[in-house]
Formats: structure tokens, sequence, C-alpha cells
């Protein structure tokens, strides 16, 4: 056959015979599929095949001139004439040769409906993606039906989509051809499919694979048209045979997409519902998604690169597929520059809705609802566009618009890719977008705040801030960072640091999981209402407790990984009683205080017997992460020890549930924040590694106010001479045992001078808000100088 070749007999070289997809799926089914990766075969047509079809009474040259008159940003313009080439292609037939080759080839599938997917020459390359600027057409039967499907390929070379992205890459002056690969339907109908990245797609940190599933066909991600399963791993625990999954999210996943009988290639899937029970548990099993993983780790491994890969699960013989396989083109570029742009919002406003956040900018403006793709023409530069889903064809009014919020779709969907691509923040899979936001208010978008997105009411001021991270200069301590959010910790590895000095637990406990311990505890003894609640939040687990469990290990092994082998101080949580019972059901466990920020808190709960079993809770969950995972560079912290015989208590129950300072390295530190920690500073520390000062608290204890009382906070200062008395005074009798005295509390993020006097004190380690290290660093390094 001339014009038609085996997939099997191309790879990565043949991309001008059969197009950047094709070529990609020949190289993994040559050289992957021996290590147990299944891809299923098939056949390409060659791009001269297409090369001749266009050259029949000169419809090459038509379409070239068509092309050449139209304006990419002129959307009606670029639609009439996007629809007037494709109504050219469709009326053309096949010249005789290809016709014939094509069922031959097709008569080896015998009576399997098949899958018939586009593969330009400009298609899958390292530097762009074209995801979704062609189009597949699924569960095609019969060799009519086929030979339509592979013109209507052919057709959507010239979608206004295809056309617009091929001018913004400035691809016109190239050579654009086309190939069509053909290959059995992979049985997801019946089953599951996804996307996979092997990195994070918004941060660009390569150590880590982000996977998206639903149920039924993948087309329902890829279009975005579902909130899928999220699942994000890490790389060396996979490689290690260790527990990998860092953190899993459930989607709503709605609705699927599955076959129909009908023969038009067009109409031969449809979206039913998917039933409730379904929607409340994964689509996969642990072990399946850490075996796509290390599949996807393969395949990455070979390309020498990172990689988006489409996979599907048969639902008839139950194995797992790799479909698709393309170099990742935006987040991959993102840790080779020696800058990063931090945006944030000099203040807040009402939260009109909130949903997965695309990239980490902001943006503001009119706010344009459009349900029918007709009338896309009404966004105009700077709108905000917000919609039911973001077609991929919508790519033309996605690069005028200031930001995109959608109802429907997930970080790897096409929407999502492009979105990256371009450089415009979105928000997606907000479920109720269209109908929270007013249509022309004025709104702010922000993917700033980590993996959620907010939509916020109003025009609100951005602040951007540069930060260049290249060649540090040296000084005489360590600086590094305060953690409370693990969505953000991804991004926040790449500046400059010594890892992690603070991470709090009750931020993990409030923000991903929201439910008091003692309510997953006695969960049967709850009202009903409550009941139900926690229920709903916990059931795609065990039960409550393994909920709130994993939960928090995933939070900490958030953390953990980004920074690895970096330290990294997590403290056991510090909440304060009427901070407790905001959780969910807290109201019912917590004793009313006057005043809460000096009562039960910190090392007094852990060995209250009506805290206890919520104490081993949050030691379960790190001794998965450091046994389970091996992030053996997770070190705890015990908060607001008043006495000493306290830290004992602690340190026995720490001992009993499984992590005893000294084994596989554990350390275990302690918050220095009460005065007593000083006083008796050469006893305490013969039971910890070391000290952490909490400024904040040791402050409020040493000048008798309360921190929170706006009456008394113009006195509330850490650079008081009391106060750096007795700084001065721990920091020396650290240093003269050998133990580790760092500081964590918010003093030397505030005060530049407090830093610089704290540096001068021999302090070891410093630990700082995020946005304040490298200007710390810098203004240090020129006092050390």
């Amino acid at each position: 056959m001339k014009y038609v070749i085996a997939l099997s007999k191309v790879n990565l070289s043949d991309i001008e015979l059969v197009g950047g997809k094709n070529a990609s799926t020949g190289e993994v089914i040559q050289h992957l599929s021996s290590m147990g990766i299944n891809i299923p075969h098939g056949f390409a047509t060659t791009t001269e095949a297409f090369n001749i079809f266009l050259e029949q009474n000169h419809l090459n040259e038509k379409i070239h001139q068509l092309i050449t008159k139209v304006k990419s940003n002129d959307i009606k313009a670029l639609t009439k004439t996007s629809e007037h080439i494709q109504r050219l292609i469709m009326a053309t037939p096949f010249f005789p040769e290809l016709e014939k080759d094509l069922a031959e080839a097709c008569a080896t599938f015998k009576k399997s409906t098949v899958a018939v997917r586009s593969s330009a020459t400009t298609e899958d390359l390292a530097n762009a993606s074209f995801a979704g600027a062609q189009k597949t057409f699924l569960n095609v039967k019969g060799l009519k039906n086929i030979l339509h499907a592979v013109k209507l390929v052919y057709a959507s070379l010239y979608t206004s989509r295809a056309i617009a992205y091929r001018r913004d890459k400035q691809f016109d002056g190239v050579e654009i051809s086309i190939s069509v690969g053909i290959q059995p339907m992979v049985r997801s109908d019946l089953a599951s499919s996804g996307v996979i990245f092997t990195l994070d797609t918004e941060s660009g940190f390569d150590k880590v694979v982000l996977m998206n599933a639903t149920y039924g066909l993948g087309e329902a991600i890829v279009q975005g048209i579902v909130n899928p399963d999220e699942f994000i791993l890490y790389k060396p625990a996979l490689q290690n045979k260790k527990l990998a999954i860092l953190q899993k999210k459930l989607g709503e996943k709605e609705i699927k997409m599955i076959y129909t009988t009908s023969n038009n290639p067009e109409k031969s899937i449809k979206k039913v519902a998917v039933s409730k029970s379904d929607q409340q548990k994964f689509c996969l099993t642990d072990k399946e998604v850490e075996m796509l993983s290390s599949q996807a780790l393969l395949i990455e491994k070979h390309y020498g690169k990172p990689v988006d890969i489409e996979w599907a699960k048969d639902g008839v013989d139950g194995k797992l597929y790799i479909l698709q396989v393309r170099p990742e083109t935006v987040a991959s570029q993102i840790n080779k520059k020696h800058s990063i742009e931090r945006y944030s919002l000099a203040k807040k406003s009402k939260v009109l809705v909130e949903g997965q956040s695309i990239g980490q900018s902001i943006g503001k403006g009119l706010a344009k609802i459009i349900l029918d793709p007709k009338k896309m023409h009404s966004v105009k530069p700077g709108d905000v566009l917000v919609t039911d889903m973001t077609d991929p064809d919508w790519e033309p009014i996605m690069k005028i618009a200031s930001a995109i919020v959608t109802n429907r779709g997930g970080r790897t969907c096409h929407a999502a890719i492009i979105a990256r691509e371009l450089g415009v923040p979105a928000v997606v899979g907000c479920n109720n977008a269209t109908s929270s936001i007013k249509n022309n208010a004025t709104v702010t978008v922000s993917c700033a705040e980590g993996q959620i997105g907010y939509i916020y009411d109003g025009d609100l001021p951005i602040n951007v801030k540069r930060i260049h991270v290249k060649d540090m200069p040296n000084i005489p301590v360590k600086l590094c960072m305060n953690i409370g959010n693990p969505e953000r910790a991804f991004s926040n590895q790449f500046l400059p640091n010594s890892g992690v000095g603070l991470a709090r637990l009750e931020f993990i406990i409030e923000s991903m999981i929201g439910v008091h311990p003692n309510a997953v505890l006695g969960f049967n003894k709850l009202k009903s209402s409550i009941k139900e609640k926690i229920r709903k939040k916990t059931m795609a687990y065990k039960d409550p407790v393994e909920y709130y469990i994993e939960k928090l290990r995933e939070g900490i092994s958030m953390i953990a990984a980004s920074f690895f082998p970096h330290e990294v101080i997590f403290r056991f949580s510090d909440f304060k009683s009427n901070e407790y019972a905001n959780l969910l059901g807290g109201d019912g466990f917590e004793p009313h205080e006057e005043n809460p920020m000096i009562g039960f808190r910190g090392a007094s709960r852990y060995t209250d017997k009506q805290f206890i079993k919520c104490f081993e809770l949050e030691c379960k969950a790190f001794k998965r992460v450091r046994e389970k995972m091996g992030l053996t560079n997770a070190q705890l912290m015990i908060p607001f020890v008043r006495t000493v015989s306290e830290l004992k208590k602690v340190l026995e129950l720490t001992e009993k549930f499984g992590l005893k300072r000294g084994d596989n390295g554990l350390k275990i530190y302690m918050m220095c924040e009460i005065p007593s920690n000083i006083l008796l500073a050469s006893t305490f520390l013969q039971y910890v590694d070391g000290y952490s000062i909490g400024s904040n608290d040791l402050t409020q204890l040493t000048l008798g106010l309360d921190r929170d009382s706006s009456l008394v906070s113009s006195l509330f200062d850490e650079r008081d001479e009391a106060v750096k008395m007795l700084l001065h005074t721990v920091i020396a009798e650290c240093k003269k045992q050998g133990k580790y005295i760092g500081i964590c509390g918010q003093g030397p993020s505030d005060h530049p001078d407090f830093a610089e006097w704290l540096m001068h004190e021999g302090i070891d380690c410093m630990s700082l808000n995020p946005d304040t290290i490298i200007e710390t660093w810098l203004m240090l390094a020129e006092k050390y100088a």
C-alpha cells in the first residue's frame, strides 16, 4: 500500500510522513511495548495522500488564497472562511488509489469499531502542542463511515481555531499537511479514561505526575465537559515502589461519554448521566493510578522530556492502554526561567464563585457570559469570558480575553492547555459560574492563590512582583520558608531556600479537611445533620477517620515532596479552642474560653484525655509520610510547651504512636515561645533537637499583651529590648549545647533590621514568608559584606 502505513512501522523520525501524533504513537509501539505498555496498533494515511487530495481541481491554491486574506482576530471573517474551506474539502472525492488502500487496511479490523484521529505535521511538537486543533472521531463503524471520518479530519485542518493558532504560532510560511491515524477502539465507555502530565501543569514542578480521570470516553475531559478526579503522584516514590499518591481530589463526574449505535461519525458518541453512587467514588483504584503513572515515567524517560499522555481503561478486558503521547509545551519551560512573576491582590472583596486555577496570574474586566458559540464575537479585548465550557475552537477569543471562567472542565482539558499557552488566567470547573456572575459586571479573576481560583466582585488592585532567583549571594544564615498552603508548595520551591522552617498542620486541617478530629472519631454519636455533612465530605474513603488521616497525610506529603531533600519542619496542630470550634462538628467538643490565646492549645491538648486520640491521628498521618512514602526530610515540632513535664508526656505519646526521636533520622524540635522555654532552656533542650522561636507568642507573653486585641496592638513589637534580651539568651544557650536554633515567627519577615540583628546574633536559620525571602536574602548579603 502506497498511501497507508502501519503505525508499528513509523517513529518520531517520520513526522513529515505521518504527522506528530501518529509518529509518536509508532514510537511508543516500537520502543515501549516490550516494557508492558499497551497501545492500540493500527495504521495511518500518509501526508502525501493529503497533498495529492488537495491538488485535485487546484483546491490547495484556492485554500491558500482564502487564508491569506483573513485576519486571525477578525472572528466573523475567520469563521466564514473556515466554513467555506471545509465545504470545499467535503465536496472533493478521494482519488482512487487512496480509497483502495484505505479499504484494504480497514479490512483488517473486521467488525471492530475504530478511532479516526488527526495527526498534522505541526501537531504535538515540542514548541507547540496544537492540542485539539484538529478533530478526532470515535466509535466509527464500517468502511463508508471511516472514509467520511477521514475527510472530516482533513477538513478540520482548516477550522477557525486551527487557522488562528497556526497564524499566532507563526506557522504561516510552513507547509502544513495532515495524516489520519486509525486504531481499534478501547472500550473505555464501559470503564474510565483520562489524561496524564509528567509534571505539574501550573508551576512546572517536574518531580510529580498529574493525572485526571473520569468515567467513559476521555473526550469528556479533553473537551472540558466534566470536572474529573485528580491525582498527583511523587516520582521518586513511584520509582522506589513506595506509596506515591501525594494528593487526590474527587471530581463530580456528573456525565460520561459513551458509544451510540449511529453510523454517522459525527453522532457516534453521546453523553449520559453518571449514577450518584459512582460520582461519589474515584473511578480508578490507587493501584491503577500508580500503575499508569509508572508507565508515564517510562514514556517520559524514553522521550527525555515531560510528556502529555491520553490513556484509557478497557471495560471488557480490564487492561490499561496508552492512547496518545505528545511533548508538554508550556509548564516545562517555567523552571528554565531565571525570574518569577508573583501576582497578588492588594485587597479582596466578595467571592462570587471558585474553581480550579489555570496559571498563576490575575485578570479582570467586564464579564461576558457566552452560552452560544455563535455569540463569541461579542467578547472584546480585555473582557472576562464566562461560559459553560471553553471549547478549544474558541481560541480566537480566548487570546483576547483578560481571563476565562467555566462551569466545567479540569486542569488537563484542551481549553486549559491553550489558556496556559496563551498566558491567560482561567478558572475551570466552577459549576455555577454562568449563574453566579452577572453579565457585564466587573470582576477580578485570581489564579494567584494556589490550586483554587477565585472570582471576586469588582475591579481589585493587583500587585505584580518580578523575583530574580539566579546566583544568590552567600550569607551566614540559612533562610527557609513558612508554608501554610500545600497547594502553593510546588511553585514556592523554585524560590531560593534551605527548606521549610514552619509548616502548620492547622492550615491543612482547616483547608483540606474541615472537620473536627473528635467528630470523625465519634461519628456515630453525632447529630444526623452533622453526620450527613461529614458523610458527604468523606464518601470516597473507607470511613471518616481514614479520610482525616489521609487528607492530613496528603497535605504533609505535598510540602515535604516539594522541598525534598531539604528539611521541612511540621508543627503539630496549634488551634485555639475558638478556632477548633469553627470546624465541622467542632462546637460540640470545644470549651468556651475567655482568652483562648493562652488557654487550651498546643502541648496541653495532646496530653488531655479528651484529645489524645485526635493527636494520634496526626501521628499516624506523619508516620505514613515518613515510612510509607520515604519522605524522611519531614521533621516534627511541638508547639506551646509550658513545662518540662508536659514535654516529656508529649514525647512519650509520640513514641507510643510510632514516632520515636532518632528513628530513621527523625528530629523533634520544640517551639520556643514562652518565657519558661528560655529560663529553663538547658533542661528543655535535653529532650529535643533544638528550638524554633515563635516571636509572635514570645512577644505577647513577654510584654503581657493580647496580640489579638486592637486596643494594645500598637505596643506589639518583636524588637522590644526585653524580647531581644530573651532571644540573645536562648541563641547563646542553643549554641553552647550544639542544638539547632531558628526563628519562624513573623518578625524577620516584617522587619529587615530585626533580621539583620538575628544574623549578627548567630541564629542558624530564619524561616520567612515566601514573598519576602528574596529581598531579605539580598539585604542580609549587603549587610554581611
